[in-house]
């Protein structure tokens, strides 16, 4: 894959590390077009994002919204409640990835710790041809995502139960995770599963200074705003890959 570039990631007022690395509801800006319906609401989510979609994919995005409401009322899937918040906290966040994760045109993903399938199944849904895995120690969010794939169309999903470290699969060029673990944990846990030249994506909220510093020296981190919109709340993506794979790197940018 090609060398990761850096990009300044500005502090992020609802700051949240390790493995509460949720946004805060209070955070989400008040939109003068809050009563939209949801089918609205995404299509100028996507143009703002300047993302392509084809019905198929936003009859997707819109269903799997309504499940994971439904599933949460019984599951507890996700702290967040009311629908136009999941919109925004969880669904425009994950699209905000989208671009510049097809961009390094990954072949094959694992996302760790994908709960309620965040980012993982947003992905799927936006990036049909690649093969994903869905990781999670706990059953109910599992069975979440094993039903959710099926009723969202989505061959390419597989689930997979249980602790990272005892994953047993085929290697990957690029793990995501989103709530799941500090930088260095995640690494440890993972880098068995991290194929040649492959790369790490985790999601934060502002950049994770003292994570980034802990790195051990073989990791080359890059981190890269990521624009939500509607959201009052800084995200970011830190890129990461092993330096033996990437060029001389420039300083880790969020400083």
């Amino acid at each position: 894959m090609q060398r990761l570039p850096a990009s300044r990631a500005k502090e992020h007022a609802s700051a949240v590390h390790g493995q509460a690395n949720v946004i805060s509801p209070t955070s989400r800006r008040q939109h003068p077009a809050e009563n939209a319906s949801a089918s609205e609401r995404l299509d100028r989510l996507l143009l703002a994002l300047q993302l392509p979609a084809t019905p198929t994919q936003r009859a997707q995005l819109l269903a799997y919204l309504e499940l994971l409401e439904r599933w949460n009322r019984v599951y507890n899937l996700t702290a967040v409640r009311a629908p136009q918040q999941m919109f925004t906290l969880h669904l425009a966040d994950c699209l905000a990835l989208v671009p510049s994760l097809a961009a390094r045109a990954p072949r094959r993903l694992l996302d760790v710790g994908s709960g309620g399938g965040l980012p993982g199944l947003v992905l799927a849904i936006m990036l049909p041809e690649m093969p994903i895995v869905l990781n999670d120690a706990v059953q109910k969010k599992c069975a979440f995502m094993q039903q959710a794939a099926a009723e969202l169309r989505l061959p390419q999903v597989q689930v997979a139960h249980g602790r990272v470290e005892r994953l047993t699969q085929p290697s990957f060029d690029c793990i995501t995770s989103r709530a799941f673990s500090d930088l260095g944990t995640l690494i440890q846990l993972t880098t068995p599963l991290l194929g040649e030249g492959g790369c790490w994506a985790a999601m934060k909220g502002h950049a994770p200074q003292a994570e980034l510093a802990a790195l051990p020296v073989e990791i080359d981190a890059h981190v890269e705003a990521l624009t939500v919109p509607d959201l009052d709340a800084q995200r970011c993506v830190v890129w990461m890959l092993r330096r033996s794979n990437s060029t001389p790197p420039n300083p880790v940018q969020g400083q």
